[in-house]
């Protein structure tokens, strides 16, 4: 723990007095404690570091130790001392108290230090790869054969010092090729190439296995990934996959979820990937497998740092709303938690998280903060570290605030965001039985996605339109395609530096 920042945590000085220390203490505690601030899972995480970081400067012994083994450490990485950083931009500059309550956004970007940026770029990180697939009476044919040249591929690509496992599902689970080092890549193919489709789909036991062969080789200096690939819904076992899910996240194990086709849950597959940290992919024919599992798997090998999370902790009278993951993988992310798993950082491509917040009516005159952010990962180097970054907003709060146009990223990914909400309110119509709200949504989502070029996706959704008009519901195609396309568009939304 010692690479973590505890001056830094309560924004002192390292040569503060332990009168300082207590009053940072409590000027924190005032905003981050859990009696003060009842509903933010992330101010109740934040509190604890602060806690932590309180009782080891106020010990003298402590102190001494922290402050000795943070210099070692810091004397070991040379000149630069930081690994990443965490730029946090609003919406506004300024606010002016109204009779109702106003939305703000934060932008937050996770980005690998410029300084050690060529560095980092030159090596590749060790992956320990699960591959979870489903090999189910509906897989046969094509399907599984694009599947198997996919990981025959992806063996090919890995190196003697990264860890495979490979396991098949059905109704039952499949251990067809135990965590091993990459070695024997001919024999590893083989086993692969025995694959024959059969039987229903529980993706329970394929997890299940999958996450106990990847725990084997689990470790710090890893990418520790298991990778589901699935065509099929599963029945009756949802519930244990997430609850799965939770304890291979604790684990530091990151579960990416891929649905082939169109008969699959995507609800259920995007909460198993956000709950870890992984991502959800929508793979719409059997000859686009190959491509997205090997860019998935080479992607992992970029990372850089790992098990990277964020936190949230607004003022205790402020409400964080939502969470929507940009880049590199856009995504809902979950809010339930204190730390939001926001999966692998990459040397050249930042991570980008849009937090959408609620500022109460009536808010009092002057300068005053809003939200504090922390961010904190595994750096993957030869001794591997935890490292954290963090960003306390403030607004002035104004009777009459200057002209203040808001960023134009923000606005570009607000824009583009509407999009994939347009959908998602469809959806929650239908749910409703209103088929009039639904059908209206989607043809404006139509005509919104046409102003912006994307006609292809325009007459998708005029064609999804007509037909909740005349039989009140979404095609299964129509509905994955519009969820997860407007989704894509995001990716472009932030620009990343890579220079």
């Amino acid at each position: 723990m010692a690479d973590l920042d505890y001056y830094g945590l309560l924004a002192i000085s390292p040569h503060a007095s332990s009168d300082e220390i207590k009053a940072a203490y409590r000027r924190f505690a005032r905003r981050l404690h859990p009696d003060a601030n009842r509903n933010s899972p992330g101010a109740a995480a934040q509190f604890q570091s602060i806690t932590q970081a309180y009782e080891t400067l106020l010990d003298p012994v402590r102190r001494q130790r922290y402050d000795e083994e943070t210099l070692r450490i810091r004397t070991g990485k040379g000149k630069n001392n930081a690994y990443f950083t965490l730029r946090v931009t609003p919406s506004r500059q300024s606010l002016t108290p109204l009779d109702d309550p106003q939305v703000m956004y934060l932008l937050a970007e996770i980005a690998a230090d410029p300084r050690i940026r060529d560095e980092v770029q030159k090596r590749e990180s060790n992956l320990n790869l699960t591959l979870v697939l489903d090999r189910s009476n509906s897989m046969n044919g094509t399907r599984l054969d694009k599947v198997k040249v996919a990981a025959h591929q992806i063996i090919d690509n890995l190196t003697p010092k990264d860890i495979l496992s490979v396991v098949t599902f059905n109704d039952r689970q499949e251990v067809i090729i135990p965590a091993t080092y990459v070695s024997d890549k001919p024999a590893l193919k083989a086993r692969v190439s025995l694959m024959s489709a059969s039987g229903g789909t529980e993706i329970f036991h394929g997890l299940s296995s999958g996450v106990e062969q990847n725990r084997k080789y689990l470790g710090p200096r890893l990418v520790n990934r298991v990778i589901l690939l699935t065509d099929g819904h599963t029945f009756g076992d949802q519930e244990r996959c997430l609850e799965l899910a939770k304890e291979a996240h604790k684990d530091g194990i990151g579960i990416s979820a891929m649905g082939l086709g169109h008969d699959w849950n995507d609800e259920f597959l995007d909460k198993i990937a956000s709950t870890t940290g992984g991502t959800s992919a929508y793979i719409d024919s059997a000859g686009a497998v190959v491509r997205f599992l090997n860019e998935h798997v080479r992607q992992l090998s970029y990372a850089f740092a790992e098990r990277v999370g964020l936190s949230i902790a607004p003022d205790p009278d402020i409400v964080l709303e939502s969470a929507f993951k940009l880049s590199p993988n856009p995504q809902p992310l979950t809010i339930e938690e204190g730390f939001i798993p926001v999966g692998s950082l990459q040397a050249n491509r930042a991570i980008s998280v849009l937090f959408q917040l609620q500022v109460p009516a009536g808010i009092t005159l002057g300068f005053r903060s809003l939200a504090r952010i922390m961010a904190n990962g595994d750096i993957l180097t030869n001794e591997p570290q935890a490292f954290q970054a963090l960003s306390d907003i403030s607004v002035d709060v104004v009777e009459e605030p200057q002209p203040d146009n808001p960023p134009a990223n923000i606005m570009d990914a607000l824009g583009k965001l509407t999009l994939y909400k347009m959908q998602e309110r469809a959806r929650e119509a239908l749910e409703r039985g209103d088929v009039a709200e639904a059908t209206r949504r989607l043809e404006n989502l139509a005509t919104r996605l046409l102003d912006m070029g994307e006609e292809e996706l325009a007459n998708q959704a005029l064609a999804e339109a007509r037909r909740v008009a005349h039989t009140s519901n979404l095609s299964d195609r129509g509905s994955k395609t519009l969820r997860f396309h407007t989704r894509y568009l995001l990716a472009g939304s932030v620009t990343e530096d890579n220079s």
